[in-house]
């Protein structure tokens, strides 16, 4: 999963990729810090995956992984090349989903670029350019597949309407994830590519002490179909040089339960629709792995790996917490919460899978 920070310039970016990661990233009072996007690779904390290695004595625990990359702040004029645009927008590209921080702090050290705080015009702001540049893209793209289409084409003919729904959505400011992808054209939006397309979780980087975001923000997220999630970037950093008691107990100062990153994280699974599934074995490695809500047992025998899904036989399938309780899978059986299923067995939250083949 790559997630890609963005924002304006001084948003607090930077501060909370370093807050999030410990990744070291440059952090200043002025515009375009980051040049190059910052990437680090954090792993997803799983308490349910601790208590599964613990049971059943794993060599090894490996979390699930995010891929978090810092990118250049975005600035009025961006879809034209002005600030560092083009390569903005090229880095989002490659990114699974949006994490857009916006300024909501009022901190008199940092200058915002528009010379305001208005957590809504910089949402819009951004989201301007993002449509703004999928629509050159989407007009270009249209202008292409309208040759093939003339020669009858079934899925180039597919394509150009769907291009046509997307252009005009675009234009009247709409982004493209309104517009259906038809299934005889089952590739048209990986070929485009549009930014509008990804999920969006919103940041809001607050002052100390302050744990909501401004009520405007959130109906203008709302509309969005955005998560929205309230950090202190600053409290954020500053937890990260504590040792681990010694942050826990300012969190309960301050009233927050969890730490930024664990729920940065929740929000990014639910933004993105997946679900945590484990496999283990009794003194081997013990590794945590998502899915799409809604995946099958089949399918999540392929992202264990390829062979394992062409020789599928059964699944036998355990909640995490049967299995804990148990103490491991002989006693799970001998309880009968030790489950065989089929290939098109739905993949719940929690389950621990083990692919017979």
């Amino acid at each position: 999963m790559k997630i890609g920070i963005v924002g304006m310039p001084n948003a607090g970016k930077s501060t909370l990729f370093n807050a999030l990661t410990a990744a070291g990233a440059d952090t200043g009072d002025y515009p375009f810090t980051t040049v190059e996007p910052n990437v680090a690779v954090v792993q997803v904390p799983d308490e349910r995956l601790d208590r599964i290695a613990e049971t059943l004595r794993s060599s090894r625990t490996l979390h699930e992984t995010i891929d978090f990359h810092d990118i250049a702040g975005l600035v009025k004029g961006a879809s034209q090349g002005e600030g560092l645009g083009n390569r903005f927008l090229a880095s989002i590209r490659e990114t699974d989903a949006i994490c857009h921080v916006i300024r909501a702090h009022g901190a008199g050290s940092v200058a915002h670029p528009e010379g305001r705080i208005d957590p809504v015009a910089d949402a819009e702001l951004i989201e301007t350019e993002l449509l703004a540049a999928d629509l050159e893209s989407a007009e270009r793209r249209l202008e292409r597949i309208g040759k093939l289409a003339k020669s009858g084409d079934a899925e180039a003919v597919a394509e150009q309407e769907w291009l046509q729904r997307v252009v005009d959505a675009l234009a009247a400011g709409r982004p493209a994830r309104e517009v259906t992808v038809p299934e005889s054209a089952p590739d048209a939006l990986r070929k485009l590519s549009p930014l509008t397309a990804k999920p969006v979780l919103y940041v809001v980087n607050v002052d100390e002490g302050e744990t909501e975001a401004p009520p405007e923000l959130l109906t203008h997220a709302e509309g969005m179909e955005a998560k929205v999630v309230v950090i202190s970037a600053r409290v954020e950093a500053e937890l990260r040089e504590l040792d681990e008691p010694e942050a826990e107990e300012m969190r309960l100062e301050l009233g927050i339960e969890r730490s930024g990153l664990e729920r940065l994280i929740r929000a990014a699974f639910e933004l993105l629709d997946l679900v945590s599934f484990f496999t283990a074995d009794t003194d081997k490695e013990a590794m945590a792995r998502t899915v799409r809500r809604g995946g099958t047992a089949y399918q999540a025998a392929g992202l264990v790996h390829g062979d394992i899904q062409r020789a599928f036989v059964r699944a036998e399938v355990i909640g995490w917490d049967q299995l804990v309780d148990a103490g491991g899978y002989a006693a799970a059986r001998d309880r009968g919460t030790l489950r065989i299923e089929g290939r098109d067995y739905v993949v719940d939250d929690g389950d621990v899978i083990h692919i017979r083949t």
